[in-house]
């Protein structure tokens, strides 16, 4: 069931870059938003649905960062409790996390192409913090349409929900009841907002260190050993 929620997302993905408009410049997982760069938005294309999918599922932060956060945690609490509390606990909840990722995305991307609704985070770096952190929770419930305009994340939330109880089909038992499919739906809509923060002030934290790097004080050069000093670092002749 789970991989032909998976086909049917990339089969709507590529149907739907067909019709949708070119954008003439590179895919940025997170642009700014466009009122800040005075232009018009611009409808998410098919192949940037893609490019979407791919790399909320398998990219950076979901396997090197909230992968093994989540599989971590819940080993420490040895949940569910069929998985042993070792490496190869880790494993399995690592793995199980990823099966509920991926549908849940694609089944947000499907719905998306079918609604017109962008996955995108749009990042406000110009803006004061305050309003950067409404934007972080205001992109958790909603999301850009063709229109221009924000509206109800209905395929994002739908996507979560449906992935949250379609995986307790292939679930260990203390983990595939409807309690847990709620909770993780709840952990899910958290997971997006951590997302969205990720996105809006990673490249803020890498751009400072890289200014601490540039503006680091250089230590002053060592004077060259005697052996290799030259006729030109000697002291004068003395005339008397």
């Amino acid at each position: 069931m789970k991989y032909a929620t998976l086909v049917l997302a990339l089969t709507v993905l590529l149907q739907g870059g067909a019709v949708a408009q070119d954008v003439p410049h590179d895919v940025d997982p997170a642009p700014i938003l466009p009122a800040l760069t005075h232009t018009k938005y611009v409808p998410i294309t098919g192949k940037q649905r893609l490019t979407w999918f791919v790399g909320s599922t398998v990219g950076v932060e979901s396997l090197l960062f909230a992968g093994p956060f989540s599989a971590g945690w819940d080993t420490a609490f040895k949940s569910p409790e069929e998985y042993p509390a070792n490496i190869t606990g880790f494993a399995q909840r690592y793995g199980m996390r990823l099966t509920g990722v991926s549908t849940g995305n694609a089944m947000n991307v499907s719905l998306g192409a079918i609604w017109g609704e962008d996955p995108r985070y749009f990042r406000a770096p110009d803006e004061p913090f305050k309003k950067r952190v409404v934007n972080v929770l205001d992109l958790t419930f909603r999301a850009y349409h063709p229109d221009g305009q924000r509206h109800f994340a209905y395929a994002r939330l739908a996507g979560n929900a449906g992935s949250s109880f379609l995986s307790n089909t292939w679930r260990v038992p203390s983990d595939s009841d409807w309690q847990s499919a709620v909770w993780r739906i709840v952990t899910g809509i958290g997971g997006y907002a951590a997302s969205n923060a990720f996105s809006e002030f990673l490249p803020d934290v890498i751009q400072l260190m890289r200014r601490k790097q540039h503006h680091q004080p250089q230590a002053p050069d060592a004077a060259p050993p005697k052996s290799q000093l030259t006729t030109s670092d000697l002291p004068p002749a003395s005339n008397q």
